[in-house]
């Protein structure tokens, strides 16, 4: 029976300790790069993922180093409940925004300054997990916000929104304009068609009283008298003109 060699001992051993170093990592994920403007608050999301169950022994420390050098400086604590800072450049500054139930423990920024600048670091354990990547942010305090390609994306689609709603008013008032003048010439043709009505009327009366007259005095007469006066109706010629307008 032969024994197992020297290196495959070694080999055996560095794949064991490779498969329970991934069992027992945690992975962090953060947003990496954060940007935002003096004077407003910042969220610096991180999440992460377990092969543990969450439970009571989870733990979250965030901290921060300088852009310009200096010593690492305590931000954020979380075991159970938040623990912000009580001294230092964050205290009254730094609120937990996360929930451990869903593997988010990132947490808010306030009142932003330019000696925020730098990089944040979040750490997460969760016994047996304890080891893993930590995870950065690289935060960037500015004057005023930069026009990315975002802001162009967003910019080109509001000005084509406002454009095609500026397209439908003016076709709307064209129609209604339209609509609207034919409704009138509508009304100048029933007008003018009760004005030749009008007429007819008028000639049909006076050949009645033509004939009435003719009947009793045995002659037509030369003239005709009218009993509707003329400030009530338009005369005969206006009329007449208007049953013959092309209209």
């Amino acid at each position: 029976m032969y024994g197992k060699s020297p290196t495959c001992a070694v080999l055996l051993f560095c794949i064991q300790l490779t498969v329970v170093w991934h069992i027992a990592a945690v992975e962090v994920y953060t947003s990496r790069v954060v940007e935002a403007v003096n004077g407003t608050d910042a969220r610096l999301k991180c999440t992460f993922s377990s092969f543990s169950p969450v439970g009571n022994a989870l733990t979250v420390t965030w901290n921060f180093r300088p852009r310009d050098g200096g010593p690492e400086e305590f931000v954020f604590y979380f075991h159970e409940q938040p623990y912000p800072p009580t001294a230092g450049h964050f205290k009254n500054r730094v609120a937990w925004d996360g929930n451990v139930n869903r593997n988010d423990v990132s947490i808010i920024i306030w009142k932003l300054q330019f000696n925020d600048n730098g990089t944040f670091t979040c750490q997460v354990k969760n016994p047996p997990d304890v080891d893993g990547v930590i995870g950065e942010i690289r935060l960037s305090v500015v004057q005023t916000a930069r026009f990315s390609e975002i802001y162009f994306l967003a910019l080109a689609i509001g000005s084509a929104c406002a454009l095609m709603v500026l397209i439908v008013i003016v076709v709307v008032l064209f129609q209604h304009s339209r609509k609207r003048r034919w409704t009138n010439r509508g009304h100048v043709a029933v007008e003018i068609e009760s004005f030749c009505f009008v007429s007819q009327v008028i000639e049909s009366f006076q050949e009645q009283e033509a004939l009435r007259y003719a009947g009793i005095n045995g002659k037509f007469p030369s003239a005709i008298p009218v009993l509707i006066h003329s400030d009530q109706f338009y005369s005969f010629t206006s009329v007449l003109m208007c049953c013959n307008s092309p209209f």
